[in-house]
């Protein structure tokens, strides 16, 4: 399929970890996101937005990942359907020491679903090194060991290391594991019987990685049969504990830690509010990774590619210039109440800013616009035209939509963010072509959440005229000033925001699916400290969704057609 900007596209984002599937085992996976997939086309939206499925930490953030290349072996659909190796005897067998029907229910308990879904990993990789599996798939592995050397090799090697400590906090490793170097010396000193128990782990991962690039090829060839397109996520950063890092340190900078400035939006705590977020990944060294003209991106983009039509490009900001922190996120609570002055006076003379540069100066300015484009047109050599999305969102500089403008890139499209110079809301209509339009992302509570607060503060005297202020904006923006408010959140008030949305004029519109199915469930709160986020489940699997939020979906299902947004092929 060659979706083209001529054609307005209707979309729909989830986390595939929020999917329920018809067999999944408490968490979102590739077979779930077929069937979600399917679901979609059969409403009529031609684009399915994902959030990132690298292999996540122990924090189970999409965007906190231990590899650039690795998927996580979670989003892996461990059925004998799907998992040849595993047979439906030694399938139950595994399920049946484990609470399945539990697992099904509620929020991702990541800790026992990888549990069982790791178990039923190793089930299929016994049969598999017993040369029991089909001669085919034996080769088929071959060749992506050799094909994937460069990456796999070291990432299977880390993997294991992981797996050996416990832990993938390399900190706590011994010295003999804290390189690649170093921890095959240490391999080559094992007893034999050491030797083979860590040879078997390395090959165990590097199994799990074929399962998972298979599998998620089979996605892409849904998506494709079905004529949606499916929208990818590569995050800005790679975990400073992460295979990449371990590898190959000198292509970061590990002396600061990624993050964003303080802004209207994130104020879940004081930290966030005052010195904005500090994600915690380490920054790119450029300069290193222009040695070898950038190998490290383009193999990351050549192998997303394969399987997404389209790629989100995660915090497109910080190509350009990026936000940092002079200490570690473990240490934000010690900063909290300090001033700058006092702050300094721990980092040495370095607080929170803006690296390489600042915006401060004209010739900053110009400095931090080459380098974006320098990078994105390096990307678009690897992806093509019309295949990157830019989220563009935060403290954008001046030059950053411009640049995206002149590489026909498109950026996103928050309606309450754009506004005239005399502060009224940009009408959808006059959004650029090239844009992504969307109420939400992930990090933002979905628009009913947003409208109850709305509600409660018209009970506050001092409050009342910002809030209904913010419900008129929104009407208004969706065409629906007839509304009269404040007005409960209801089936009128959704349907207008739906449509309102569909009508602009950007090529993609996309709902977040809290949004499409009216709920007020959140996937992430930024700066949040806890286990809740990225555990949120949609209640029913898609094909029951019909029957749980009739008057939802038929707002959308005619607004997608009204809009002319109707998937290609669909009348």
């Amino acid at each position: 399929m060659e979706p083209t900007p001529d054609n307005k596209l209707a979309g729909i984002l989830s986390p595939v970890s929020a999917i329920r599937g018809q067999a999944d085992l408490g968490v979102g996976d590739t077979a779930a996101l077929v069937e979600f997939a399917g679901w979609a086309a059969s409403k009529g939206f031609g684009l399915v937005q994902i959030l990132p499925v690298n292999e996540s930490g122990s924090d189970h953030s999409p965007y906190n990942i231990l590899s650039s290349m690795a998927y996580e072996p979670s989003t892996i659909t461990t059925t004998p359907t799907w998992l040849p190796e595993l047979s439906v005897e030694a399938f139950d067998e595994v399920c049946a020491r484990h609470d399945v029907k539990a697992l099904r229910e509620g929020p991702v308990k990541y800790g026992a679903v990888k549990a069982l879904k790791n178990e039923l990993l190793e089930t299929a990789f016994r049969v598999f090194r017993s040369r029991k599996s089909d001669r085919v798939r034996v080769r088929s592995f071959a060749k992506f060991e050799s094909d994937h050397a460069d990456w796999l090799e070291p990432y299977s090697l880390f993997r294991a290391l992981v797996a050996w400590n416990g832990s993938e906090v390399t900190s706590g490793w011994p010295e003999e594991h804290l390189n690649p170097e170093a921890a095959q010396e240490w391999e080559a000193r094992l007893p034999s019987a050491d030797k083979k128990r860590f040879r078997d782990l390395v090959r165990f991962y590097r199994y799990v990685q074929w399962v998972a690039r298979m599998q998620w090829k089979t996605v892409r060839a849904a998506c494709d049969k079905l004529g949606v397109a499916l929208v990818g996520d590569l995050p800005v950063g790679v975990s400073i504990y992460s295979a990449d890092v371990w590898n190959s340190p000198e292509i970061f900078d590990l002396a600061r830690s990624s993050g964003a400035p303080p802004e209207k939006v994130f104020k879940s705590d004081p930290f966030t509010e005052k010195w904005g977020q500090n994600w915690g990944f380490p920054l790119y060294n450029w300069q290193a990774m222009s040695h070898d003209n950038f190998s490290w991106w383009r193999r990351r983009l050549g192998a997303s590619c394969e399987v997404f039509h389209f790629l989100r490009i995660d915090h497109a900001l910080g190509f350009f210039r990026i936000y940092s922190f002079p200490w570690r996120p473990e240490e934000n609570e010690k900063f909290t109440a300090l001033s700058p002055v006092e702050a300094a006076a721990l980092t040495g003379g370095r607080l929170p800013g803006f690296v390489e540069r600042d915006d401060s100066t004209e010739e900053n300015r110009e400095r931090n616009r080459v380098q974006g484009d320098m990078l994105l047109r390096i990307f678009l050599e690897e992806t093509g035209q019309h295949r990157l999305i830019a989220e563009d969102l935060g403290e954008v500089a001046p030059y950053v939509r411009p640049t995206l403008q002149a590489l026909e890139i498109p950026g996103f499209k928050i309606p309450q963010w754009e506004r005239n110079p005399d502060g009224t809301l940009i009408p959808g209509g006059e959004y650029q072509r090239l844009s992504l339009a969307t109420f939400a992302t992930h990090d933002h509570p979905p628009l009913r959440k947003f409208w109850e607060d709305w509600m409660a503060d018209c009970g506050d005297p001092a409050r009342r005229d910002a809030a209904i202020a913010g419900m008129n904006e929104l009407l208004g923006f969706c065409g629906r000033e007839d509304l009269k408010v404040p007005v409960p959140f209801s089936s009128e008030v959704h349907a207008a925001l739906i449509r309102g949305l569909f009508a602009c004029n950007s090529w993609m519109a996309v709902h977040q699916i809290t949004d499409l199915l009216g709920l007020d469930e959140r996937f992430n709160i930024p700066g949040a400290v806890g286990d809740a986020n990225w555990t949120t489940r949609i209640a029913g699997t898609p094909s029951e969704w019909d029957s749980k939020y009739p008057a939802e979906l038929s707002a959308a299902v005619e607004a997608i057609k009204e809009t002319g947004r109707l998937r290609q092929g669909m009348s």
